[in-house]
């Protein structure tokens, strides 16, 4: 799954929770298929976190020029 791309994974990821709100699948094919959606939802918080870090916020300065400064969120604080 590493060379997966978030969109990808995150629409398999929706395909998968389809299937078991469908109801038609085995008790077997079910639990495959929720094996499947967690494989795939930890790949995309994986994601998501990294793309958090990496995230910058450039704030303009009164002389015109930019600052950067790391991104931070309300649970930061």
């Amino acid at each position: 799954m590493a060379a997966e791309k978030f969109e990808t994974s995150l629409k398999k990821l929706e395909e998968v929770v389809r299937k078991l709100e469908g109801g038609s699948l085995s008790l077997d094919d079910s639990i495959k298929a929720f094996e499947e959606g967690v494989r795939h939802a930890g790949f995309c918080a994986k994601k998501l976190d990294e793309a958090e870090r990496k995230v910058e916020v450039l704030i303009k300065q009164r002389d015109g020029s930019f600052r950067k400064e790391p991104f931070t969120t309300d649970d930061d604080e």
